[in-house]
């Protein structure tokens, strides 16, 4: 399908306000494929972030592509998205390999992980310059009685990131209710933010849907 055209819709998130643009291309194809990448890399003018797995063939290809950046995840075929945060712990060898590669490479390295202690610790320890905190449980929990221990957990693993060094952005299951909690969060850097804009550009259009984000930000 050539419909829709996501590269058409990154530019336009871009020309609203959008300070980058992440792509998830993943390792069946069944979403981004490969030409809308590369489109989008020769395309964007703020940033290129590309989520993948840690497989050689990912691998090799960001390191043809060269993005600005590479968020590394886990990755199911069973998933519609990405459910959980990467065990950096149990693949710390792999991991480690391909954070080397990137380095060399130029290209910044982020670990999707889960707000814990010993991933964060693993974290620093490869020496991986940026996390990205998965804030999917909080975001599920948001209308239930977990939200406020979620949301200490977040807070206390971006503490522990930041002593450590690391660069601290967020991610999943964040919208335009739940960020003004979500910025909260200490040290934070960057927050990677999609379903929720396609949501409300269903409604008012790409353009109005990340200005209508972005003043969440401003207005926070």
């Amino acid at each position: 399908e050539v419909e829709p055209d996501c590269v058409a819709f990154a530019l336009a998130c871009e020309a609203a306000g959008a300070d980058g643009i992440t792509m998830h291309l993943l390792e069946d194809r069944r979403h981004v494929q490969d030409s809308d990448v590369s489109r989008a890399r020769a395309q964007i003018a703020t940033r290129l972030n590309l989520e993948m797995a840690c497989t050689p063939e990912m691998v090799d290809y960001a390191l043809k592509l060269k993005p600005d950046s590479v968020c590394l995840v886990p990755e199911s075929r069973e998933e519609v998205t990405t459910e959980g945060g990467l065990d950096i712990v149990g693949q710390k060898s792999r991991v480690s390999e391909v954070i080397a590669a990137m380095t060399e490479a130029g290209i910044v390295t982020s670990l999707f992980i889960d707000p814990d202690p010993a991933q964060i610790e693993m974290s620093a320890e490869l020496k991986s310059p940026w996390i990205e905190l998965h804030t999917g449980a909080y975001a599920n929990a948001y209308y239930h009685d977990g939200r406020r221990s979620e949301l200490d957990t977040l807070r206390a693993g971006a503490s522990l990131a930041h002593s450590l060094g690391l660069t601290v952005n967020a991610g999943h299951g964040i919208n335009y209710t739940n960020i003004a909690e979500v910025i909260t969060l200490p040290h934070l850097h960057e927050l990677n933010i999609g379903h929720t804009i396609i949501s409300r550009a269903l409604f008012v259009g790409v353009t109005q849907a990340v200005r209508e984000l972005k003043a969440c930000l401003a207005l926070n």
